[in-house]
């Protein structure tokens, strides 16, 4: 029987799959804040081998190169690549490298253009077998990736970060990582604009905590004052944004706040998916393809455009697997299915 573990090692969590014979079958993300040095990988990567086991091919991909513990995006390839391959050896491992296919560890030089944040390309090739046409759309703990499908080929304007930011195609907004202030500069409060304090005091995953709308162990990370996860605790988050403690008012007004922010950041994906929308042929029937922890979000999203709904845990290969932490690691699940297929491009 052969397995594959596809890893994605994020600059905040560290994701895996198992595939055994064309399926997945287990799925688990680990806290990994990258930027406080390569031992949390290193640390993550080992609880994840202790659930996972071993397995015939590792496939690896990044975002993690991003972390400012590196001096360059091409310096944290290399250390990402060298600490993977040290720490699976003797096992067969495989690098990412997006456009330019699987790349064997030694060949990786040369390539950190295209193995740098390339964990995207991975998930929109899976969904472009089962899903010909569609607006693939993963939203994260930090980002959301905006990829259209037409034909069963991903129809991107840009590939690195630089350029898809650039062109919409990925959104530096996430379901529990953003903070508050990034996400809107004033919201309305007790009859009034008020604006918000440029401080990190609050986090999305306090707004959509106070929402009733956070995933459970979607928020791994602790919170920015380090106190407990609770609605209360977040509420009292939320209320310094706005100068006051949370016994300043009730908790509809603080609930209240949640929803406008929340809104802003749908409102940023929305336009962004309507700028890439606006290039890209895709039928009004084509639908949005969800992944990530904030798929409840891509569904309105998908509401919001006028298209039906799809979860990327349904797509083939899939099925077998834990649902919600399958659409929560899209790309380490793809990765494990994509480098089962035999069709390895190994340079």
């Amino acid at each position: 029987m052969r397995s594959t573990i596809g890893w994605d090692v994020g600059g905040a969590h560290l994701k895996a799959a198992r595939a055994e014979s064309g399926r997945v079958v287990d799925v688990i993300q680990l806290p990994c804040p990258l930027w406080l040095g390569l031992d949390r990988l290193s640390e993550a990567l080992a609880a994840g081998r202790a659930r996972l086991g071993d397995a015939d091919i590792h496939a690896v991909t990044m975002t993690g190169e991003l972390a400012d513990v590196f001096p360059s995006r091409a310096a944290g390839v290399a250390a990402i690549v060298g600490l993977m391959s040290r720490a699976l050896a003797p096992a067969a491992l495989r690098i990412y490298g997006g456009r330019a296919g699987f790349l064997a560890p030694e060949a990786t030089e040369g390539h950190a253009d295209d193995i740098a944040s390339a964990n995207w390309h991975a998930s929109a090739a899976l969904v472009a077998r089962s899903v010909p046409d569609a607006l693939f759309a993963d939203m994260g703990s930090t980002t959301t990736d905006l990829i259209p499908i037409v034909h069963g080929k991903m129809a991107v304007r840009g590939y690195s970060d630089a350029e898809r930011l650039s062109c919409g195609e990925l959104v530096y907004t996430g379901l529990t990582r953003s903070f508050v202030m990034a996400l809107c500069s004033q919201v309305p409060f007790g009859g009034v604009w008020t604006p918000l304090a440029c401080e990190y005091f609050a986090s999305a995953a306090d707004v959509y905590r106070v929402l009733g709308d956070l995933p459970e162990d979607a928020d791994q990370l602790p919170t920015s004052d380090g106190r407990e996860k609770t609605v209360e605790a977040s509420c009292a988050r939320l209320a310094r944004m706005v100068g006051r403690d949370a016994a300043d008012a009730d908790a509809a007004a603080w609930r209240g706040l949640a929803a406008w922010v929340a809104e802003q950041q749908l409102r940023r994906i929305a336009d962004a998916a309507m700028l890439v929308l606006s290039r890209a042929a895709l039928a009004p029937s084509a639908p949005v393809v969800g992944a990530g922890t904030g798929r409840h979000v891509t569904a309105r999203l998908a509401a919001r455009l006028g298209r039906p709904y799809r979860d990327f845990s349904a797509l083939s290969g899939l099925e077998a697997g834990p649902a919600d932490w399958l659409g929560h690691c899209a790309p380490a699940a793809a990765l494990a299915l994509l480098a089962q297929d035999g069709g390895l491009l190994v340079r």
